[in-house]
């Protein structure tokens, strides 16, 4: 299976599973991913997701050896690229907060994939970068649309207009991921993210996501007019009032020791 993808106590971890071609997409791969994408945000039973992949990369995006061989016409190219975009709109568009465990060498697509995340996790030897015009080709999966938001235009222009590969300190520099840690701690401390969503308020912590995700374009009337509602309807759950009551519990204490 060139994809593994389960639920268990809330957290949905999909790993993409063809590490002899660094979790590059055939199209078995892209509709596998974009359906497990697409379930996981849809099941009540999610509160975190998990992005991951196996062996030495994260992801290389698509498949060169295949388009290479003749196994990709353009059409075909577009058409894989379409599947793939319907698991990152799911994820970026979805009020579940998503974690990446992205080991080894991020590349073309796989960056896009990464940027469909909302914390990046990476090891100390991981590498980042576009490297599209390497092989001719533009970028996609998201790539051209997110990069910037993430790491400003002039930034973004010179990783997909130079043959680079960022190192794991460059990329944390820039803000292209949150945290760096070592190689065999990647998926550890992924996993310890998620948890400590699914620990704390996870139906708190997926709408502050989805409020940042759409504020670019939005206007500042509806979008303050979003939030207000947002923090009414948090404060309504069960979940909001225990960790409240908790707060008060604690500063009381801490007043009652001085």
């Amino acid at each position: 299976m060139k994809l593994d993808y389960a639920v268990d106590d809330g957290l949905a971890r999909i790993m993409m599973n063809r590490p002899d071609r660094m979790n590059s997409f055939d199209f078995e791969l892209a509709e596998l991913w974009a359906d497990a994408c697409e379930d996981a945000v849809s099941r009540d039973d999610v509160g975190a997701i998990l992005l991951e992949g196996v062996g030495r990369s994260f992801c290389a995006g698509g498949d060169v050896f295949a388009m290479a061989d003749g196994g990709f016409s353009g059409e075909a190219i577009t058409e894989l690229v379409r599947v793939i975009n319907r698991g990152i709109r799911a994820l970026t568009e979805s009020s579940i907060p998503v974690v990446v465990a992205a080991q080894g060498t991020t590349a073309g697509g796989g960056l896009g994939i990464l940027l469909a995340s909302d914390y990046a996790i990476v090891g100390t030897d991981s590498r980042i970068g576009s490297l599209y015009a390497n092989i001719g080709l533009t970028p996609d999966l998201s790539v051209s649309a997110q990069l910037g938001r993430v790491v400003g235009q002039r930034r973004a222009l010179q990783l997909v207009l130079q043959d680079r590969l960022l190192s794991a300190a460059e990329a944390l520099d820039w803000g292209l991921v949150a945290e760096v840690v070592a190689p065999e701690l990647v998926r550890h401390r992924a996993t310890e993210i998620a948890r400590f969503w699914l620990d704390s308020a996870p139906g708190a912590y997926g709408l502050a996501k989805r409020l940042v995700r759409s504020a670019e374009g939005a206007a500042l009337t509806d979008h303050l007019d979003e939030e207000a509602r947002t923090v009414g309807a948090a404060l309504e759950t069960p979940r909001a009032q225990a960790l409240v009551e908790a707060f008060m519990a604690r500063s009381s204490r801490r007043a009652a020791s001085r």
